[in-house]
């Protein structure tokens, strides 16, 4: 069967779009990703958080299926004067139920492209040390810059250590 989720680019933050965001935002965290919050996240935090995302630098890629938001990635333009060629890859999210069909690649793909297109040379990004991402991110070809422990807290209080990766495009 053919995967007919749809990716975009999200240039405005209609209702829609946010409501889909905040849920996917939700589901993700109590499902124990580290993408900066901790569980419960409300839908009223979840929808502050992404009111806010569309500002000037950053650009926003939603994965579709069925007309649900069922994936996510930002790329955060380094906006000083001496980081014009850089660029920062965040929040990649993607449902627990539509994780393995490639989507976070996809997502990441678009986003390298669009890096590329603006004249970005260099990607960073972190990601908490053991995760599966860590071989997502390896497969793209990003390069572990380093790591720090104790970098996040997890839902259970433990402090996990980040991986902080780069790619030069």
């Amino acid at each position: 069967m053919m995967d007919e989720t749809k990716l975009s680019e999200c240039v405005r933050m209609d209702e829609a779009t946010l409501a889909g965001l905040a849920e996917l935002l939700t589901e993700v965290v109590a499902d124990g990703a580290s993408v900066g919050f901790l569980p419960p996240v409300s839908p009223e935090e979840a929808r502050r958080y992404w009111s806010g995302v569309l500002e000037p630098g950053v650009h926003l890629w939603i994965a579709a299926d069925g007309g649900r938001i069922v994936g996510t990635v930002q790329l955060q333009l380094a906006m000083k004067a001496n980081g014009s060629h850089r660029a920062e890859v965040a929040k990649l999210m993607v449902l627990p139920e539509a994780r393995r069909r490639g989507l976070a690649r996809r997502l990441m793909l678009a986003a390298e492209e669009k890096a590329a297109k603006l004249g970005r040379t260099l990607l960073v990004l972190d990601t908490r040390e053991g995760d599966p991402s860590n071989l997502l991110y390896r497969s793209l070809g990003y390069v572990e810059a380093g790591r720090i422990p104790g970098y996040a807290r997890s839902a259970g209080g433990k402090l996990d250590g980040t991986v902080i990766y780069y790619k030069v495009l």
